[in-house]
């Protein structure tokens, strides 16, 4: 496991790179499956990775308690080199309910992640809805625990949410995410 910090290429308001990639659900989803949100959370993630794991509670609470919020994970790995992360395992993820997000994508030729420059998993990126557009707000942590052992005390991305959704300033430092890296094919 290679520990990898999120360092993205995009900027704040920079406009979500658009995509076409299939869901758990066995739709095909781009940004404009999310157009009734005023906010997405984009969250680069996987199934193996302990770090991934770790959030998959928080996600599903976010997924949840926001109407307003899209989360979006979208699995990039290299499902040859790691089974664990195949789209069938994605599924029964879904399936089982261990994974709630709005959206679970498959972005089987990393092309995605690539636009969107993640790096690890989880790399989550925060959207706001401007007209017709997603805009990033945010790319941080999604909270304080940096390892897949530490207790949560301080829930990051649900203040980002709700300022998001509020229409306010995010009163929080970007702190970048930490997790295993993305496993790119060669």
């Amino acid at each position: 496991m290679v520990l990898k910090e999120s360092d993205s290429n995009l900027s704040h308001g920079d406009v979500a790179p658009d995509f076409s990639l299939p869901g758990t659900d066995g739709e095909t989803y781009t940004l404009d499956s999310f157009a009734d949100y005023d906010a997405l959370l984009v969250v680069f993630t996987c199934n193996h990775c302990p770090y991934a794991q770790a959030k998959f509670d928080e996600l599903n609470y976010l997924a949840r308690t926001y109407d307003e919020l899209a989360v979006v994970g979208i699995n990039p790995n290299d499902a040859e080199e790691y089974p664990d992360d195949s789209f069938d395992r994605m599924q029964e993820l879904a399936e089982d309910g261990t994974i709630q997000y709005t959206a679970y994508l498959r972005d089987e030729s990393q092309d995605v992640a690539r636009e969107y420059g993640a790096v690890c998993t989880p790399d989550p990126f925060l959207f706001e809805k401007e007209g017709d557009e997603f805009v990033l707000r945010f790319q941080s942590r999604i909270d304080d625990a940096m390892s897949p052992d530490d207790e949560v005390t301080d829930y990051e991305m649900r203040t980002a949410v709700e300022a998001v959704i509020g229409g306010d300033e995010i009163p929080l430092d970007e702190i970048p995410s930490q997790g295993c890296s993305i496993k790119w094919r060669d």
